[in-house]
């Protein structure tokens, strides 16, 4: 229901048991816990776009994530041309669905080629209809203004995408050759179109009779009736109709139970009438065609052979639409949904295998790549080049390109990652420290880069000089390194430290025996150290007095050092404020990220929003380096959490990885995700991936030496 709604307004049978404000994404979370400690065998979900809350019901996911009992789909819509996020959305809704029903042919195929959605999860279902035969006795023949008249007929909520105007210019043509003709509209007018425009359809179409000289035959019959007042209805017609307007109408419920009610059925070719109307089972007219249609309904009226055919056609049809029917496929495919859930139970494991996740790719980096290097923005997914290059993403690629090449020897990478490095070259002043921003034109925009920036960069030699894939580029790294060294004793913000700590270690995993950067290495270290005692209280475990952005870099640094060092007082604070940081980011099984939305301050509630992907990159590192020290595989579970983070398992429950582009968006908004795909992010993804990949083998290794022992004990 609508958050404007009073719930006390609605008189809910007792059946109802729990009510959804539709853009109250936590009312969501808590209806699936509802359902999770309810005796339900089964969940069922009628979707349908513009029912649930958040940018296209994006808040629907976080009930789906939320659930525990095997879901049923079913869609009543199955959009041709989605945007971005409704595609998202229904993709989402397959990936959690047991099975997804729908009630054509065309949804299927559209399913398959426009979503991806595998043939054999999907179940065709046709819309049910009441299982009631023609009256004896219809109280509705006998009545105005059935009584003596031939009637057209249409029933449903009332609004201007159904076309009823059609029909009423066709009644000149057919009054014309039948003058006892009347057209009857059952129902009340759309309750959203009643809240906007009142009764403004309605009129029109009333004044459009007027205009026509046809309005003794149109009559408005404005209720809403039972199933069984409706089949008099339906079985006292002459012809139903259904004119609306365009063809993109996958399903609808009035034509099914206009052809369950063994009605004549004249109706335009919107999808799901192409399909039930087939095998002479109906007529079809073109879109707003009225001449076409009174040409129809006369030529039916005149041939009560061809009417009775109809009539019969669509009952016999109808037969196979009855509940009965219908209703024993949807019980089969519960059952269905129960027992796979069982099987999926009983064989989980720890962690899933490595072909599960997504193919790794670098395609939207390479078209963010030219011979400058990296173009830190884009618009959606493609380059922004009003906004040039920056140093962080530069020395995040090279990174990245590293990491790819070390855990698979990639050409791809090793082709790539010299156009980063050059970059950084480039940016390097003549002191030795760097800049940061460059034009497209290639035009210096600042004179000195931040902290952050030179921090990053620091990392980024470190690691080349770790692992490097020849000497000539590792003494490329070294010179740029050491000329930068004079600027560490200039740093004092913690994360440019932390980044640079970072740097040092991996160099000194290289070159241990290096005393002038072991001593830096413990300055550096000191410097955290130091932060942390001064803000850390009882309640408060962490670095500075709020939690502001990128915040696991802290704790993965003093990671690092604990690895050179050795030193467990550092190693201590490391895993503490670490498990603190988890505290405040990890709810039940999902990673929420401080949003930059205000940041959390010691003593307040953390924002949810703006989620940033750089915060979910160092989650990921850090699990992994702790892993790497503890040798604890709850490290790598959390990492795996962590990363998934990209993937769906966040606070919306819905994917920032682009399948389509291979970017990632640039953050997690409320109600929705910023849809810029710019380097930052999507090197944060792909630099998570590689990581994810490589814990995936270290767990591989867990599990057979567990097995083993476990062989041996035995």
């Amino acid at each position: 229901m609508n958050d404007s709604d009073d719930i006390k307004q609605y008189a809910y049978p007792e059946e109802v048991k729990f009510v959804i404000r539709q853009e109250q994404q936590k009312d969501y979370i808590h209806a699936a816990e509802y359902i999770n400690e309810s005796d339900a065998d089964s969940c069922i979900l009628e979707h349908e776009f513009g029912i649930y809350g958040g940018e296209c019901g994006i808040y629907l996911l976080s009930l789906l994530t939320s659930l525990q009992k095997p879901l049923i789909t079913i869609l009543h819509t199955v959009l041709r041309e989605p945007n971005y996020t409704q595609k998202l959305i229904t993709r989402q809704i397959a990936q959690h669905s047991s099975r997804i029903v729908v009630m054509s042919k065309k949804a299927v195929m559209f399913l398959t080629t426009i979503y991806g959605i595998p043939l054999e999860k999907i179940q065709l279902i046709e819309h049910g209809v009441p299982d009631l035969e023609s009256p004896k006795v219809n109280l509705v023949k006998n009545q105005a203004p059935f009584k003596g008249k031939k009637t057209l007929f249409t029933f449903g909520l009332i609004s201007r995408n159904k076309g009823l105007e059609t029909v009423i210019r066709a009644l000149p043509g057919i009054v014309k050759k039948h003058p006892d003709v009347v057209y009857v509209i059952l129902g009340n007018t759309h309750p959203g179109v009643i809240k906007s425009s009142g009764e403004e359809y309605r009129d029109s179409l009333k004044q459009l009779a007027a205009e026509l000289n046809v309005a003794e035959h149109l009559f408005f019959v404005n209720k809403f009736v039972s199933e069984e007042e409706l089949m008099h209805y339906l079985t006292a017609c002459d012809i139903y109709v259904t004119p609306y307007l365009n063809e993109a109408q996958i399903t609808s419920g009035t034509l099914s139970y206009a052809v369950g009610a063994g009605a004549a059925v004249v109706s335009t070719p919107y999808w799901h009438a192409q399909e039930l109307l087939d095998n002479n089972r109906g007529r079809l007219f073109n879109f707003k065609d009225f001449n076409t249609l009174a040409d129809i309904v006369n030529d039916l009226l005149d041939n009560a052979d061809k009417l009775k055919k109809l009539k019969k056609n669509a009952y016999e049809y109808g037969l196979h639409l009855r509940w009965p029917f219908i209703g024993k496929q949807y019980i089969n495919a519960f059952n269905k949904a129960i027992k796979d859930a069982r099987s999926k139970t009983e064989n989980s494991t720890f962690l899933p295998e490595k072909e599960s996740l997504p193919p790794f790719d670098l395609t939207h980096i390479r078209r963010l790549t030219d011979s400058t290097g990296l173009i830190q923005h884009a618009k959606y997914g493609i380059p922004n080049y009003k906004e040039g290059y920056c140093l962080d993403d530069n020395s995040r690629a090279l990174i990245l390109m590293l990491m790819v090449h070390q855990y698979d020897k990639s050409s791809e990478a090793l082709e790539l990652f010299p156009k980063y490095l050059s970059y950084i070259h480039y940016m390097q002043r003549e002191d030795g420290n760097f800049r940061n921003f460059l034009s497209f034109n290639r035009d210096y925009l600042d004179e000195k880069g931040s902290e952050d920036s030179f921090g990053r960069t620091i990392w980024a030699l470190g690691y080349l000089i770790n692992a490097s894939p020849n000497n000539s580029y590792r003494e490329f790294g070294e010179d740029l390194l050491r000329y930068s060294i004079p600027h560490f004793k200039a740093l004092r913000y913690i994360r440019g430290i932390a980044n640079t700590l970072i740097g040092v270690t991996y160099y000194l995993k290289t070159y241990p025996s290096d005393g002038n950067m072991m001593g830096q290495l413990q300055i550096l270290t000191e410097q955290l150290v130091a932060a942390y005692k001064a803000n850390r209280s009882e309640n408060w475990h962490w670095f500075e007095s709020s939690m502001t952005y990128d915040n696991a870099i802290l704790p993965l640094a003093l990671l690092h050092s604990s690895e050179i060092t050795g030193i467990d007082s550092v190693r201590l604070i490391a895993l503490e404020s670490l498990a603190f940081l988890e505290e405040k980011t990890f709810h039940k099984d999902y990673l929420t990220p401080i949003g930059n939305n205000g940041w959390l301050i010691k003593g307040a509630e953390a924002p949810v929003y703006d989620q940033q992907a750089i915060e979910t990159m160092a989650m990921v590192l850090m699990y992994s380096q702790a892993y790497h020290l503890t040798q604890d595989p709850k490290m790598l579970h959390k990492m795996y959490q962590s990363f998934m983070w990209f993937y769906g398992l966040n606070e919306l429950r819905i994917p920032l990885y682009d399948s389509e582009t291979k970017g990632c968006s640039d953050g997690l908004q409320m109600g929705g995700i910023n849809r810029n795909q710019g380097a930052e992010s999507t090197l944060a993804c792909l630099i998570s991936h590689v990581a994810v990949l490589k814990g995936m083998d270290d767990a591989s290794r867990y599990y057979k030496i567990k097995r083993k022992a476990s062989a041996s004990v035995l």
